[in-house]
């Protein structure tokens, strides 16, 4: 198993490294935060940049995974939505050109 960083420096020593060959075949585990275009990740993984996904994002919503599912109240979230503050903005200009956004 062998890893190459792209950027210099990007690890500094090998004990440092914290990819790791996953459980299950063909994958490799990251133990902290990834970012590509990014040096500063504030997520799991932050993407700074387009992604192309050439098959689903997998989202679990299954009922098997919750509990205390209830039916709600269809007049109070229409009110509660009602309360919501909505607002339409541009960019500044220096962060769409660092994040490369065309459309503002």
């Amino acid at each position: 198993f062998f890893f190459q960083a792209s950027n210099p420096g990007q690890f500094e020593n090998d004990s440092d490294v914290l990819w790791q060959r996953g459980h299950v075949p063909e994958t490799i585990v990251y133990h902290g935060r990834v970012g590509i275009n990014t040096d500063a990740p504030d997520e799991a993984l932050v993407v700074c940049g387009n992604a192309k996904v050439m098959g689903r994002i997998m989202h679990p919503s299954d009922s098997r995974a919750k509990q205390n599912i209830q039916e709600v109240d269809t007049n109070e979230q229409l009110r509660r939505i009602t309360q919501m503050r909505l607002v339409e903005y541009d960019y500044k200009p220096e962060f769409a050109s660092v994040m490369g956004i065309k459309n503002t």
